[in-house]
């Protein structure tokens, strides 16, 4: 019985972590992408203005 105890953690690591992979791979894209887009564009077009700004 140690050997199921010690593979249970793994297992369940493993099935969580390929869950996670899966949301993130079935959110990519769709209606949202355009609004998570321009919200990407837009936080570079903030840090690169911030970055050319003149600094007195």
């Amino acid at each position: 019985m140690d050997y199921v105890s010690a593979l249970v953690p793994p297992v369940v690591m493993a099935v969580f972590f390929i869950g996670v992979v899966v949301t993130i791979i079935k959110s990519q894209g769709g209606p949202n992408k355009a609004k998570e887009d321009a919200a990407v564009d837009a936080a570079i077009a903030r840090a690169e203005a911030a970055e050319q700004a003149p600094r007195a």
